[in-house]
């Protein structure tokens, strides 16, 4: 049992409640507690609610306050810059101004100077030239001497110019065509070189006298058939001189033929020809000129070489014809021959039999038909039947025959 005992507040009366009592008592003061804490928390956010308005209030006037200071700072700073740049651009607009003031005076005085530096020169010159006219006419007749002799020194000068330059350049060109015409005659050999390989083609050195190149020409079997020396000129003019040395060369070299190969040609040739016993062509007619003179000299040799032992070729020719081969082989020949004409006319013989026999049966064949015609032409006429038996007008009809 519990001690605890409850007063009444009417009649001061003690006593222990019961549970029943005890419950609804508890329930009671739990009731009041609840109110009463609800209470004091309306109370207290209402006075939190309170004290933060006021605070924001106060903050709100603080910043106000704070802020309009420092704008108002701001703006009369700007106040401030703006009339200093206000003055500086004025500053700076009148210096502009006396600026263009000073450079138009100068640009003015530059004018003014100017022209009268030109009338100046314009007077100077006019007076230079009365003054240079009237010392020329004084010296005329010195200077006329003077003059014409360093004229005449000057036409000297000039002409030894001239002639040291022709000189320099004759020497140039003269060296030029030395080297061309060497690269000519490298060409000229490996040109040969390539187009006859079973003849021999020997270069001729640089200080020895002779043609340029010597081609050995050779037959199929490798026999040594003649000899042709080139000459190679590459040069704006043909030289007579030319054909001498070649002709020279031919003698020393035992050579058959020459040709001379230049790009300059004599007065009277404009292409491939001969002259004095030389063969002149261009260098790209030298390939075809060298075939066709190879080609002679190699039939110039087989038919000399044909005319060889010519008297033992006839010996062996007599003693051939008089041998009995020969007699027994141009018996056997003439024997096959009568043959041959005896059995030739023997068929001919028997075909000219054989057509007469034929001959014999065609005009048996012909005398019938005429019977025939004639006695159908006497039944039916002559114009009723055509009874040719040749169609051929040149061939004889029954009628004829």
């Amino acid at each position: 049992m519990s001690s605890y005992t409850v007063t009444c507040p009417k009649c001061q009366h003690n006593f222990e409640p019961t549970d029943a009592i005890r419950e609804e008592v508890e329930k009671e003061l739990r009731g009041k507690m609840t109110d009463w804490q609800k209470k004091k928390e309306e109370e207290t956010n209402a006075l939190l609610a309170a004290q933060k308005l006021t605070l924001e209030n106060e903050l709100t006037e603080k910043l106000k306050k704070e802020v309009g200071a420092q704008y108002d700072q701001k703006i009369k700073w700007l106040e401030q810059n703006e009339t200093a740049m206000s003055k500086q651009v004025k500053e700076f607009q009148e210096k502009e101004l006396a600026f263009l003031k000073q450079v138009q005076e100068i640009q003015a005085k530059e004018a003014a100077l100017e022209l009268e530096l030109q009338r100046k020169l314009v007077q100077e010159r006019e007076l230079l030239k009365a003054q240079i006219q009237k010392e020329e006419l004084e010296r005329g007749s010195l200077k006329e001497q003077e003059h014409l002799l360093k004229v005449k020194e000057l036409e000297k000068q000039l002409e030894d110019q001239r002639k040291l330059a022709e000189e320099m350049k004759r020497k140039a060109e003269q060296g030029s065509m030395q080297m061309q015409g060497e690269v000519q005659e490298l060409l000229l050999e490996e040109l040969l070189k390539n187009s006859f390989p079973f003849d021999a083609i020997v270069e001729v050195g640089k200080g020895v006298r002779g043609a340029d190149c010597i081609q050995v020409v050779r037959n199929n079997v490798g026999q040594e058939a003649g000899k042709i020396i080139y000459e190679s000129k590459r040069t704006t003019a043909f030289a007579q001189e030319w054909i001498e040395k070649l002709k020279a060369d031919m003698r020393s070299q035992g050579a058959d033929i020459a040709i001379l190969v230049t790009q300059a040609f004599p007065k009277d040739m404009d292409r491939f020809g001969e002259k004095e016993g030389i063969y002149i062509c261009s260098y790209q007619e030298v390939k075809s000129v060298a075939l066709l003179l190879r080609n002679a000299l190699l039939k110039l040799f087989e038919a000399k070489k044909s005319q060889l032992n010519k008297g033992d070729k006839m010996s062996f020719l007599y003693d051939y014809l008089t041998s009995n081969e020969f007699n027994e082989q141009w018996k056997a020949i003439g024997e096959g021959f009568r043959q041959m004409r005896h059995s030739i006319q023997k068929e001919r013989d028997a075909m000219e039999k054989l057509w007469k026999a034929r001959e014999k049966q065609l005009e048996k064949v012909l005398l019938n038909a005429m019977h025939i015609k004639g006695s159908i032409e006497g039944i039916a006429g002559a114009d009723a039947i055509n009874l040719n038996l040749i169609e051929d007008d040149s061939a004889p009809s029954l009628e004829n025959e």
